[in-house]
């Protein structure tokens, strides 16, 4: 088929290369265009972006769809079908319908359950024991449409969510590939009105452990915010990210440290298996504790 394909972030990487290798002819890719990063500022391409080039396909990346001009160009490509996955902006109606097959979104959770921007992170937040991807038809509203495929993936109990986002990622590839292959044969199915959760995007003042919660609270704001942006807690002035952890036994004073890396909640107590400090890069739990210590309490 002849695709044109939008994504930005690493999610959608495998989904790129999903496309090339089963044949179809991928008519452009959109992405968003490059950013200031790193220390220089300098602009820096997205990952689909750096990826498209290599592959030698013709990137594409507006600031906005809404305009006539960007519409006619992406119209003339004359695609089959175009694929969505994390690509940044809200498509126009206009774009939806330019594509003979319309626009598939590959989106990371079991919907209607997580509709928005931070399904994967939100799922572990909230303790779900399952998510999964689904290959949704685009139609005008957020993450509304009618769903083609999905499949669930269980959530490890000590799994972070760039672990999860990895297997969701390489889920979405192979589930795209299978919707186009069969897309004749495919009854799309309604989103029930029951169910409906938003993931809202991830705030960093959402980031900073609260130990008088309950420690399966706390386990999942660290596990859930793991790599970005990193849970975190005050160490002697120093702020530094908690990024792994597991439920553990114990109990005292909400932020008390009872061995180690183990620290009292609300109710129970997490072991902290993954940490950086400031400046410094992340590292297993035993590796932070040789140059830092915690003292008797956390904040």
């Amino acid at each position: 088929m002849r695709i044109t394909f939008m994504g930005t972030p690493d999610f959608s990487v495998p989904v790129l290369d999903a496309l090339v290798t089963a044949g179809h002819e991928i008519t452009a890719v959109y992405c968003q265009p490059p950013r200031p990063a790193g220390r220089g500022k300098k602009d820096r391409p997205s990952p689909v972006q750096r990826r498209a080039e290599e592959l030698g396909l013709p990137v594409r990346y507006p600031v906005s769809l809404k305009g006539a001009d960007a519409q006619a160009e992406f119209a003339a490509l004359q695609a089959d079908i175009a694929v969505v996955v994390a690509y940044g902006l809200i498509l126009p109606q206009a774009v939806l319908d330019a594509p003979a097959h319309g626009c598939l979104n590959i989106h990371a959770s079991l919907l209607p359950r997580w509709r928005g921007a931070a399904p994967i992170h939100r799922a572990i937040m909230a303790g779900d024991p399952e998510t999964g991807v689904c290959i949704m038809q685009m139609e005008a509203g957020l993450d509304t449409g009618p769903v083609l495929l999905r499949e669930a993936l269980t959530i490890g109990v000590d799994e972070t969510t760039g672990a999860l986002h990895d297997r969701l990622s390489e889920l979405g590839a192979r589930l795209v590939v299978a919707a186009l292959a069969g897309l004749s044969d495919l009854k799309p199915v309604t989103q029930p009105e029951q169910g409906v959760t938003y993931a809202a995007k991830i705030d960093k003042a959402e980031a900073r452990v609260d130990w008088a919660l309950p420690a399966a609270e706390v386990d999942r704001l660290i596990r859930g915010l793991s790599p970005f942006p990193g849970a975190w807690c005050d160490v002697a002035g120093e702020r530094v990210k908690l990024l792994g952890s597991r439920l553990v036994s114990g109990e005292a004073a909400p932020g008390t440290v009872l061995d180690r890396f183990t620290i009292a909640c609300g109710t129970g107590a997490v072991q902290i298996t993954r940490a950086q400090r400031s400046g410094k890069k992340a590292m297993a739990a035993d590796e932070v504790l040789k140059g830092l210590d915690l003292g008797v309490r956390l904040t």
